[in-house]
């Protein structure tokens, strides 16, 4: 799989994401209850709760998609509050990262990736991206998903996987 690839597929489950929260919302409209209650749910105390995750998610997209192609981050301030906000989070996450394309990665494996968090230390582009980013991001979506299933939503497997890209013979 390529960084590019890689990059496609944060895209592709961050519409995932968005599909979840849209059945969120048709949930809580069946049961009739505000959708925004789903926005503070966290699966353990220690935990972040759905908003965060959802945050987390998209900043891990942007910022691999950034840091490997050398385009600046757009900033996005956690604010969200309700189920519409995280909507706009995940466009705004989106229309960032697929504005990075195939060339714009290139040499990415061997840039040097320093994010705030290392205090001047550094990550090769391949590493960051193995070890960092991928399982990041995955964990973040994960954890979203889980919440809203764990909250009745009624989101399985193939909403997870999404669209794929079946041919036929």
């Amino acid at each position: 799989m390529t960084t590019f690839d890689t990059i496609r597929l944060f895209a592709k489950m961050l519409r995932n994401l968005d599909q979840w929260l849209g059945k969120a919302e048709a949930h809580a409209k069946a049961k009739s209850f505000d959708p925004n209650v789903l926005v503070g749910q966290r699966l353990a105390p220690d935990m972040y709760e759905l908003a965060k995750q959802v945050q987390s998610s998209c900043d891990s997209a942007k910022f691999a998609a950034s840091y490997l192609s050398g385009k600046a981050p757009p900033a996005h301030p956690d604010t969200e509050k309700t189920i519409a906000e995280l909507h706009e989070r995940i466009g705004k996450a989106l229309a960032f990262v697929e504005t990075v394309g195939e060339a714009d990665l290139a040499g990415a494996a061997e840039r040097k990736v320093s994010p705030p968090w290392l205090k001047g230390a550094w990550l090769r582009g391949d590493d960051y991206l193995v070890q960092v980013a991928v399982p990041n991001f995955f964990f973040h979506v994960t954890t979203a998903y889980a919440i809203l299933r764990h909250n009745g939503v009624d989101v399985g497997k193939m909403d997870y996987v999404g669209n794929l890209p079946i041919q036929t013979a």
